[in-house]
């Protein structure tokens, strides 16, 4: 289905949109979140205030739209396909790698871990808005292939842990947590295509271990 095309207001409204986005995420990182007002993000945007407040009438409901973004996909929309776990999950590893691969991911963690002792909901609409999303997509693809045989997984949350753990492991933490380190678009994709083959291997429908219920437990927080 093709999408409507923008009219030259909404485009407009769209770009002062991802204007004030970068500003307030830069500010928060410079000043942090409580020294930061809407006022400023309005000044460093270059966008009246009243352009703000009409788009994000609270720092949280800006704090969101970061997050929100941060974790956008352009071909979100597009399942993976059915009855091919490599296929499939090769193509939810490289979505995960790319998205923790922005800068602007790099800056939601360092917010929001700076953040955490004095503004908790934030680190709160990171992990429900943005991680625990993606994860769902990855939990309910592996308990649809085991519930079409492809796959046989005990529990779903668990596999999706360990594969999207295997990713953010190698590609994103050191990032993080180490200045200047890179990992090349090469390596992310080895990464990627390892932690498909170990999944499939582990959670193969025949061989040992073979056997039992896709469970549901609570929603797992790691990775």
């Amino acid at each position: 289905m093709s999408k409507a095309v923008p009219t030259y207001h909404q485009r407009v409204a769209q770009e002062k949109r991802a204007l004030i986005v970068t500003a307030a995420t830069a500010l928060f990182l410079e000043l942090g979140y409580d020294r930061t007002s809407l006022a400023r993000i309005a000044e460093r945007s270059g966008v009246s205030r009243a352009t703000l407040f009409k788009q994000f009438p609270s720092k949280a409901a800006l704090f969101d739209a970061i997050v929100t973004e941060a974790w956008s996909t352009a071909d979100e929309q597009d399942p993976p396909p059915a009855g091919n776990v490599v296929d499939g999950l090769g193509i939810l590893g490289r979505r995960y790698a790319e998205l923790l691969g922005r800068a602007r991911m790099t800056d939601l963690f360092r917010i929001v871990i700076a953040e955490l002792p004095r503004f908790p909901e934030l680190a709160h609409a990171q992990f429900s808005q943005g991680k625990m999303p993606y994860f769902e997509s990855v939990r309910s693809y592996l308990l649809a292939e085991h519930e079409a045989g492809t796959v046989r997984v005990e529990d779903v949350d668990l596999a999706a842990t360990q594969f999207l753990g295997m990713i953010s492991n190698y590609v994103f933490w050191p990032t993080l947590l180490v200045p200047g380190w890179e990992v090349s678009a090469e390596r992310v994709a080895q990464v990627v295509d390892e932690a498909v083959r170990t999944i499939a291997a582990r959670y193969a429908a025949t061989g040992p271990g073979a056997s039992g219920t896709a469970r549901r437990p609570g929603p797992s927080r790691r990775s």
